[in-house]
């Protein structure tokens, strides 16, 4: 699977309980943009455990209701902090959930051990793609002594499970671009360079890069405006994850507002990996679906990706 000529499984996320810190645990959350993180400081509040939430200047929105737990607003820039700052509060998991848009400002960065320590592992996967960046930061965060919890594992009914959740389903003409999108999708996340892709046609057409899926499906619109792929209706958009991704950070994920642009691009339905994608408002999603025309399904191997 790892390019689309083999048939390995992937490996699935198995489902189970959710995780709930014990005593004299605390989990902290580095919230970039979206709800997510949202969604996560909830569970575990609602399990009775107050989260310390990092606010990343400039993705997390301090307005949001992560501001009412105890919290840190950190500008990239003072990354060198990071680590002294969940000491300080004590932190023993970690959390990382929500986009990031932006690198630091170089210039801006003030030297200290702190920063040292983490630019390190950074510098070395700059070039090598976001998972590898993620990755690297996962085993720096442990060597330091915290635990990496997924979202998942807080949240696996978030988890897309497999086949079709709406009331459309998909026909032979979809099936056949979802075949070819998830091909596209998983190939270019073996390069590590996004994890979705759009097929119209039976083809793949545009390819998820570093702006992400709401670019993607931009792109995607203004291709049918400008009349690349005018005459060809239909069309889906699947989001796999990475071939060896980790799968703690960084699951593909969808939510009301994909379906809102999937349609706007003309788009007849959205496919997901089941078990490694995460659907953010379940039933919103099914609902915006559904009253927009679209379908909605989770793929696994034995379904469009062989």
């Amino acid at each position: 699977m790892d390019t689309p000529s083999q048939t390995t499984t992937m490996t699935t996320i198995e489902r189970s309980r959710p995780f709930v810190p014990r005593s004299g645990e605390r989990v902290a959350i580095a919230a970039g943009s979206g709800k997510l993180p949202i969604e996560i400081a909830g569970a575990l509040a609602a399990s009775n455990h107050r989260p310390f939430v990092v606010l990343i200047e400039g993705e997390a929105d301090p307005a949001s209701p992560l501001a009412s737990y105890d919290h840190w607003l950190m500008p990239l820039e003072q990354v060198g902090q990071f680590v002294a700052k969940l000491r300080a509060h004590g932190v023993t998991h970690l959390v990382m959930a929500g986009g990031i848009a932006r690198r630091p400002d170089w210039r801006a960065l003030r030297p200290s051990l702190g920063l040292f320590r983490i630019l390190r592992p950074v510098i070395a996967s700059l070039a090598r793609g976001d998972d590898n960046l993620l990755k690297a930061l996962i085993r720096y965060f442990e060597s330091e002594g915290f635990k990496i919890v997924g979202a998942h594992e807080i949240l696996p009914d978030l988890l897309a499970a497999r086949g079709v959740m709406t009331k459309v389903t998909p026909n032979a003409k979809d099936r056949a671009d979802l075949h070819a999108a998830a091909v596209a999708a998983r190939t270019i996340g073996a390069l590590d360079i996004g994890q979705a892709a759009v097929a119209i046609g039976g083809r793949a057409v545009a390819l998820e890069g570093v702006e992400g899926t709401d670019g993607l499906l931009a792109r995607t619109r203004d291709l049918r405006s400008n009349g690349r792929i005018a005459g060809i209706a239909r069309g889906v958009l699947v989001k796999c994850a990475k071939p060896g991704q980790e799968l703690r950070a960084d699951l593909p994920t969808i939510g009301p507002a994909t379906v809102t642009m999937a349609h706007a691009a003309g788009l007849a339905g959205i496919g997901v990996e089941a078990d490694r994608s995460i659907i953010l408002d379940h039933g919103a999603v099914v609902a915006r679906a559904d009253e927009l025309g679209l379908f909605v399904v989770g793929l696994s191997d034995q379904d469009y990706v062989q």
